[in-house]
């Protein structure tokens, strides 16, 4: 699906320039040759082959970041997957919740009307 983006030789110079000669992540120092340019964000994830998506790594960061990459561009493709629907659910669909069971108890009478003669009035704060 997505094609692997390199980088040019100039762009690789510039990278390999810019990080002279040290690991851009841990800075150990490289031998001619010896180091990895590598993308930042990988292609995968809608990285793009330029300088300032790349850097020099020492093999044992590369290493490590490749790992991750892989974590990361997987649960991409599982999100992806899953929002397409075409993967299907692990579980079943949760249904409908059950409706609480009716009330047995009754509730006491509430008086309608207050009438006159009762004085209930005065206790509800009217004159």
């Amino acid at each position: 699906m997505n094609k692997r983006m390199e980088f040019t030789r100039k762009d690789k110079a510039k990278i390999i320039a810019r990080a002279n000669g040290k690991c851009e992540k841990c800075s150990a120092m490289l031998k001619t040759g010896e180091g990895e340019v590598d993308h930042i964000l990988p292609c995968a994830l809608g990285g793009e082959a330029t300088v300032a998506n790349g850097r020099l790594l020492c093999r044992v960061c590369h290493v490590e970041k490749t790992a991750d990459d892989i974590r990361r561009v997987r649960k991409s493709d599982r999100q992806r997957d899953k929002a397409n629907g075409a993967v299907r659910p692990k579980s079943a669909l949760a249904g409908r919740k059950r409706p609480k069971p009716a009330l047995t108890k009754t509730l006491p009478p509430r008086p309608m009307y207050i009438t006159a003669g009762d004085g209930s009035a005065a206790q509800g704060g009217r004159e």
